[in-house]
């Protein structure tokens, strides 16, 4: 069992070490994420005292460059997708990003191009009555991506992007109606933070379906799609993406472990209430975003300078966004 603290830290969270911001977080009330991810000092070396670089979420001066970054992380995102086999069934699969100057707007993959050669310019902006509009790829888009994407949004005003693919491992444990049970560090991030919707009722081609799938996913960060696959939500593409990546290869574990469980003839181990919780907690949207960042990297790298590293215009609030590495 994790520690309980019994004192509470008062200095500000950036001057905090490793330490004393676990003792911080286990002593705060609620259960909800943390506002945001700190670079404290490490637990046993004590304060940084030289400066060193963080990744943030960047901030913007201009919306034009803010859309820019939103619409190059989705295009890198839609690779990563791809790379990793998200987008081999036909056209199935899509991610949107809200447009950060028409808020009631979203970009979305066009229908039937292939996830891994994405571009920014390749990416539709549609509105709510599903028009897709000139400052975008005038292409046509999944009918049924339309549909379960304008209900997460409307739903949710905090979610900037949501992701939904098809993969082996989600669509085998969306049939047994169970959710992710915190049987490792990686599916505690999920704990108690996603839902189940339990009624499929065929391809989403009507509106009312996509709004009780909204529902059913509620304030969390994911929902399982029962006889179908699952959606993540963040408030970074970077995040959904990653958080779907994650939590696909959680069920893929799961899976696996409840096999192995039953042909030993015992049962998986749990982790506690207490230390599910704090481990989720410290996922916050930042701390989602930083994990994704490394395949953006990879996305970069290897597209033949199709994408780039900065949009124009990135800044994190403490310095200029760190790309040099």
């Amino acid at each position: 069992m994790a520690p309980s603290a019994i004192e509470t830290v008062t200095r500000p969270t950036d001057q905090l070490t490793g330490e004393e911001r676990y003792k911080q977080l286990k002593n705060s009330t609620g259960e909800k994420a943390l506002d945001r991810f700190t670079y404290g000092a490490h637990p046993i070396s004590g304060a940084q005292t030289d400066t060193v670089k963080q990744v943030r979420i960047p901030k913007f001066n201009d919306p034009l460059d803010e859309r820019a970054f939103r619409k190059l992380h989705a295009a890198a995102c839609i690779r990563w997708l791809g790379a990793n086999g998200y987008n081999n069934e036909g056209a199935g699969g899509h991610v949107t990003v809200r447009d950060p100057i028409k808020p009631d707007h979203f970009w979305i993959n066009p229908f039937c191009k292939s996830f891994r050669y994405m571009k920014p310019d390749d990416l539709c902006l549609v509105n709510e009555e599903g028009i897709v509009q000139p400052e975008g790829n005038m292409h046509a888009i999944n009918p049924a991506g339309f549909s379960i994407h304008l209900a997460v949004h409307q739903a949710r005003p905090d979610v900037v992007s949501a992701v939904h693919c098809h993969s082996i491992p989600t669509k085998a444990f969306s049939a047994l109606g169970c959710k992710l049970e915190p049987i490792n560090q990686d599916a505690c991030r999920f704990y108690e933070d996603h839902a189940i919707y339990d009624n499929f009722g065929g391809i989403v081609l009507a509106h009312e379906e996509g709004r009780r799938l909204a529902k059913a996913l509620g304030n969390k960060k994911a929902v399982i799609l029962q006889n179908h696959g699952i959606l993540t939500v963040s408030k970074t593409v970077d995040g959904a993406t990653y958080l779907f990546g994650a939590m696909d290869r959680c069920i893929e574990a799961q899976l696996q472990a409840d096999a192995a469980a039953a042909g030993r003839g015992t049962e998986t181990i749990k982790i506690g209430h207490e230390e599910a919780v704090y481990t989720r907690r410290v996922y916050t949207d930042e701390m989602e975003y930083n994990m994704f960042q490394s395949c953006f990297e990879d996305m970069v790298r290897g597209s033949n300078g199709e994408l780039s590293m900065l949009s124009g215009g990135e800044q994190n609030g403490y310095d200029r966004f760190p790309r040099d590495w």
